[in-house]
């Protein structure tokens, strides 16, 4: 996609991040319909603000197409299972409260209705979408990343004017804005590689990664920063570098075979198969009739008018 004005920006959507963040803050309202719409209001709301605020001249919604790929399960196959709920029916899928579940099919149906690009890639998250699309436009825009969830954190760059907007603390209103110096004060990073490669050895209990017994994210981002990645300290560890002794050492070897197979689960992927349509942000509603009986059934009207107001859409 070509760069047509200096102030073009992308602003990528973490879409599942956001609407579970909105349906656990915002009161539960139950619309004509007889459906909740809290986490339709929540999202619908966060989308504006960030409009407002950003002013992205392109905007995506990404979509968890598969939230627990075959390819990171294969490597490790507690990635996520504590995540997983018995159907009834035998096929497993991720837990999600009945109450948010039926308002999902509306946050489709709204983001189609107002022409904002929503899409996700069949075997890959939303990560892995949001992955490719910032690698797609390394050096074409700048690119915002709005999620609250840190695996993200390993795609910043500041040369290519990648960052994450991180809303686990303060919202979409107030996020930390995640560049390299902040990966270097918080987690003692350098680069979003860096963080990928310490979050590897810390492992993440929400995900269902064990990182290294006994290396924790200070020890872990020690060993990065002198070494470099995570696999030169593994080569350091085989080629009997003395620095490396002790209990550390035994644990990094303990945990050889997690560290042959766990940069490929926390990697995000950066080649997933995603649509070439258009992804600027909407000049006119796409879909009156939809967006008029959504608003009508379930009482969204004053979310669809602050979220056409943010794209100024009379």
């Amino acid at each position: 996609m070509p760069l047509t004005h200096p102030d073009q920006r992308a602003l990528l959507l973490d879409s599942a991040s956001l609407y579970f963040r909105a349906y656990f803050g915002v009161p539960e309202v139950i619309g004509p319909s007889g459906v909740p719409t809290n986490a339709v209001r929540g999202l619908l709301d966060m989308i504006a603000s960030l409009i407002e605020r950003g002013r992205p001249t392109h905007l995506v919604a990404c979509w968890d197409n598969d939230w627990r790929p075959a390819f990171r399960v294969e490597a490790i196959p507690t990635y996520k299972s504590h995540r997983l709920t018995d159907s009834g029916d035998g096929a497993d899928g991720e837990s999600v409260p009945d109450a948010l579940a039926v308002q999902v099919p509306i946050i489709i149906d709204a983001l189609a209705a107002l022409g904002i690009a929503r899409f996700g890639s069949d075997g890959y998250e939303a990560d892995d979408v949001i992955g490719t699309l910032a690698a797609s436009h390394h050096g074409v825009m700048p690119v915002d990343i709005v999620t609250g969830d840190r695996d993200l954190f390993q795609l910043v760059d500041d040369a290519a004017q990648i960052r994450v907007l991180y809303t686990a603390r303060g919202g979409v209103r107030s996020p930390d804005l995640v560049d390299q110096s902040f990966l270097q004060e918080k987690y003692g990073v350098p680069t979003g590689d860096a963080y990928a490669d310490m979050a590897v050895m810390r492992g993440d209990s929400s995900d269902g990664l064990p990182g290294v017994a006994g290396i924790g994210e200070k020890t872990a981002a020690k060993l990065i920063n002198t070494y470099g990645t995570l696999a030169a300290v593994r080569e350091a560890i085989a080629n009997g570098d003395p620095a490396l002794k002790g209990a550390q050492r035994a644990r990094l070897e303990a945990a050889s075979d997690y560290l042959d197979v766990a940069p490929r689960v926390v990697a995000v992927a950066r080649d997933a198969a995603v649509p070439d349509i258009d992804l600027r942000v909407p000049t006119a509603v796409a879909n009156p009739s939809l967006m008029s009986r959504l608003a009508v059934e379930h009482g969204l009207t004053s979310s669809f008018d602050r979220v056409l107001n943010a794209l100024q859409i009379e």
